[in-house]
């Protein structure tokens, strides 16, 4: 009985095959058959090269939602070289409700404001940089798969030690402020700090030392993200007026960035730049120095990294294999009827060329009916 059973389901198995083998006596293999297979075999291991790749690559995608965090503090990270000695300006940070921010993580390096030939040279491509950003924003996420961890993206060290007067500063490091709009600036003498706001102790310094030129080296705004390229990093201005202000106008957006070598919470922003002379007399009036204003916005962005799932990449392949397979099979199919209907034309005589008569063809043709004539009388 066991037997019957395996053999029942055996033979329904045998019923359920969708694949039957034909016998290689039934197959008649030609040359233009061959040449069909290799250029079809040809095809399929080219695509399903290029689709490895496509699958190996990775696009960035954007969520947007509301920011509901505005109880945690947002991290400043600045990097600015003013051309004027340090114990001539001040930086602080004054947020929209009045508040002095402590500048206490900030630094004041005395440096020299001309750049060395390797800095001068690592500066020219950062810029370069920045207006390939400008023009093609897809190479932002070129730079977003390809962020690492390790030391910071920032102006490389002078090859020697300098022997010119240090007649510049260097105001960097980070601070910590709350989540809404604020100004930091930098303008001439120390800030200090009183009730009713805040200030700074400029008579001491002479006007004739008053010079705004800057580089602004990095200014980001979150979790300082090396590799990362910002809108102001490698920005310059120089001028030849004491009485200068420069005025960059920042929108911040939060950001969280999820990629395959780092993840983090960061943040992007736009700017506008703006600058003028004081000149009280003709209606330009307000403070010298070098001011940025931001504002944060109430979106956040994340952006993660999105890679093809592998049985998509199956699934793609499949369809090239199966795809080419049945299209190249149609068409030498198509040919091979075009052909073989023209060949069946030729051989029942349609289109070859009528034989001429021979020269006694008609008196042989002539000749029975007169015996017949002959015949009957």
């Amino acid at each position: 009985m066991r037997r019957l059973s395996k053999k029942k389901a055996l033979s329904l198995v045998k019923e359920l095959d969708a694949f039957p083998k034909i016998p290689e006596s039934y197959v008649e293999t030609t040359a233009t058959g061959g040449t069909v297979s290799l250029i079809a075999f040809t095809a399929m291991a080219l695509l399903a090269f290029f689709e490895f790749f496509v699958y190996r690559e990775t696009w960035m995608k954007y969520d947007y939602e509301v920011d509901k965090d505005f109880s945690s503090k947002m991290r400043i990270n600045i990097d600015i070289t003013v051309a004027m000695k340090c114990q001539h300006v001040g930086a602080d940070i004054l947020d929209l409700a009045e508040t002095m921010i402590t500048s206490n993580g900030l630094r004041y390096e005395p440096v020299i404001f001309e750049l060395s030939p390797q800095q001068r040279l690592w500066h020219r491509t950062l810029l370069l940089v920045q207006n390939s950003l400008r023009e093609e924003h897809a190479l932002q996420e070129v730079l977003y798969k390809s962020v690492l961890k390790g030391s910071p993206t920032a102006l490389p060290p002078r090859e020697h030690s300098p022997t010119e007067p240090l007649r510049a500063c260097r105001i960097h490091g980070h601070v910590y402020v709350n989540k809404v709009a604020g100004n930091f600036h930098v303008t001439v003498g120390k800030p200090i700090h009183h009730p009713r706001g805040h200030a700074h102790i400029a008579a001491f310094v002479s006007h004739d030392t008053y010079n705004f030129s800057h580089r602004i080296d990095h200014l980001s705004f979150g979790e300082e993200i090396p590799g990362i390229i910002n809108p102001l990093d490698g920005t310059e201005k120089i001028t030849d007026n004491n009485n200068h202000m420069f005025q960059y106008f920042i929108t911040v957006v939060p950001t969280k960035l999820h990629t395959s070598k780092v993840s983090a919470d960061t943040h992007q922003f736009s700017v506008t730049e703006r600058e003028r002379v004081i000149n009280h007399a003709a209606g330009s009036h307000g403070v010298s120095g070098i001011f940025v204003k931001y504002d944060t916005s109430s979106l956040m962005v994340t952006v993660s990294e999105q890679h093809m799932p592998l049985w998509q990449f199956l699934v793609r392949l499949c369809g090239i294999i199966g795809g080419i397979f049945s299209t190249t099979g149609m068409l030498h199919g198509l040919v091979g009827f075009c052909f073989d209907v023209i060949g069946c034309r030729f051989k029942l005589g349609l289109y070859r060329p009528r034989e001429a008569p021979y020269p006694g063809s008609q008196m042989n043709n002539q000749a029975p009916l007169l015996a017949d004539d002959t015949a009957s009388e």
